[in-house]
């Protein structure tokens, strides 16, 4: 098992444009500031929607939740919080998702099954 996080980028568009991240790894301290430097790209290249694909994620600690947690600060201004869900999850191994619903995670950032129906979820 590696424990390096590695991020695949794709830009997918259905109702609006989606930046989507394919997570493999472990998401950590180790890790944190490459996904916050990895979003803030995104975000700077415009992208204002961000799918976060937990598919292949081992491990998730504090850190990982707290850039994930950051992450969702960068693309969702303060007005929109609780309005408009720019930042989602989908995928993630049931041991992720367990933590993420242990914590309240899962209250401010939607998880979905699929890509797919995690994808038809974003509005403008």
């Amino acid at each position: 098992m590696d424990s390096v996080l590695k991020i695949t980028k794709e830009e997918i568009v259905r109702n609006v444009p989606i930046a989507v991240f394919h997570l493999r790894g472990w998401l950590d301290a180790q890790s944190e500031e490459f996904l916050l430097a990895s979003a803030r790209d995104a975000y700077d290249a415009g992208a204002r929607f961000l799918l976060l694909d937990l598919a292949e994620v081992d491990t998730l600690t504090s850190a990982g939740m707290r850039a994930m947690q950051k992450v969702y600060k960068l693309f969702t201004g303060e007005e929109e919080h609780f309005k408009v869900a720019r930042v989602k999850l989908c995928n993630a191994p049931p041991q992720v998702y367990h933590v993420l619903g242990v914590t309240g995670f899962l209250q401010n950032i939607p998880n979905y099954e699929t890509q797919q129906a995690a994808l038809d979820s974003f509005k403008e």
